[in-house]
C-alpha cells in the first residue's frame, strides 16, 4: 500500500530509489488517472470523476499520492484544483528504467565476453529440434 504522504523522490540513483513511484503507479485507478491526464490535459477532480469510475474523494487520494511522487502537479483556479501530469516526473522515472534496463544489457554483453557463451535465440538448430 502507498502512503498519500511520500516524499518527492528526486533524480533517481537507482531502480530501488524509484521504489514509490512504481509503488504508486502500480495501482491500476492511478494509472487509469494518469492516461486521462494524458489524453485529455489538465482537468479538475470533477472533471475526473466524470471519466474515471471511482469518486470524487478517491480521485483526490490517487492525486494526492501521484504528486507526493512527483507525476502530476495541481494549480488553484478560484475554488477548483486543476491537475496535471508533472513531465520532469515522467522524464525522471523513464531515465531511470533506461539506466536499470542499459546496465541489465551491459552486464549480460560482459558476461558474454567473459565466458564467450553465445545468447540463446529461442529457436534451436535443426538437431535441438529433432
Amino acid at each position: 500500500m502507498v502512503s498519500g504522504s511520500l516524499p518527492f523522490v528526486g533524480t533517481y540513483g537507482s531502480l530501488e530509489a524509484a521504489g514509490p513511484v512504481l509503488d504508486a503507479l502500480g495501482d491500476p485507478t492511478r494509472r487509469v488517472i494518469l492516461e486521462t491526464l494524458r489524453r485529455g490535459g489538465p482537468c479538475s477532480v470533477s472533471t475526473l470523476a466524470g471519466q474515471v469510475p471511482v469518486s470524487r474523494p478517491a480521485i483526490s487520494q490517487h492525486l494526492k499520492v501521484l504528486g507526493a511522487v512527483g507525476l502530476v502537479r495541481h494549480e488553484s483556479r478560484g475554488t477548483r484544483n486543476i491537475y496535471r501530469i508533472h513531465r520532469a516526473g515522467l522524464d525522471e522515472l523513464r531515465d531511470c528504467l533506461d539506466q536499470f534496463w542499459g546496465d541489465a544489457l551491459e552486464a549480460y554483453a560482459d558476461h558474454i565476453r567473459r565466458t564467450g557463451e553465445r545468447p540463446a535465440t529461442g529457436v534451436g538448430t535443426e538437431e535441438e529440434r529433432g
